[in-house]
């Protein structure tokens, strides 16, 4: 709405009122009210005729809202809630068990419960174990069915073992500097199957094993009876 005209109907005038006590036609008042910025000396009488300063007949804009920015209050929450101590120690909690999974994935597991710390840099943490306790059994499975030698299936076993000893030392360098895992934020399993899928793991690697073992006797046995 106009400013002209809100000031003219507080005052109770019409335009034609106006127009006598101002000098300034009924026109050019309809023009002003219908958007027509008033200027010079149309202003200033229609100022003093409404008695108000000039500037107050000027279209002032809205003033625009700030949008306000909205930032995710479970992460932050979650941030606040995060221990990078407890964290470390969840992470380092792994390396007495690597020889020993699912182990090294149950340990740091109960810890993220008991120390209540269960937030995405933990889950991706246990995923991780999770990813090289599946994966380790069939590189040592595929070392031994390549038949290099008792030298070379040592050698497999520690470089697997150093692998995940680097990776978990690698985070906890990441966690101490940045507040942060080397992994990707989307990098997590669903910490639920965690369990199922850890004993799912330790047995499918007991049963490569005794197949292996039954294999290995056979060939002793056929061997045997060549001879």
């Amino acid at each position: 709405m106009s400013r002209l005209k809100v000031l003219r109907e507080q005052q109770n005038l019409t335009q034609e009122e106006l127009s006598k006590k101002s000098g300034v036609s009924a026109r050019t008042i309809q023009r002003i009210e219908t958007g027509k910025e008033p200027k010079g000396y149309t202003r200033r009488v229609l100022a003093k005729a409404l008695e108000i300063e000039e500037n107050e007949l000027l279209h002032k804009e809205p003033m625009q809202e700030q949008p306000e920015i909205s930032t995710p209050k479970e992460e932050t929450k979650e941030v606040a809630l995060i221990n990078y101590s407890l964290l470390k120690l969840i992470n380092l909690s792994s390396i007495p068990f690597i020889i020993i999974p699912p182990l090294n994935i149950i340990v740091p597991f109960v810890l993220m419960l008991t120390l209540k710390q269960k937030n995405r840099f933990t889950k991706q943490l246990i995923s991780l174990q999770l990813l090289w306790t599946i994966i380790a059994p069939i590189v040592f499975m595929l070392g031994i069915f390549l038949k290099l030698g008792n030298k070379f299936t040592m050698i497999l076993i520690l470089l697997i073992v150093l692998s995940n000893i680097f990776i978990i030392l690698r985070n906890a360098i990441e966690i101490d500097r940045n507040k942060k895992t080397v992994l990707p934020a989307e990098f997590q399993y669903d910490i639920k199957v965690v369990g199922l899928l850890s004993g799912y793991c330790r047995a499918d690697f007991q049963h490569k094993v005794n197949e292996f073992l039954t294999f290995a006797q056979k060939k002793s046995f056929i061997a045997k009876r060549n001879s």
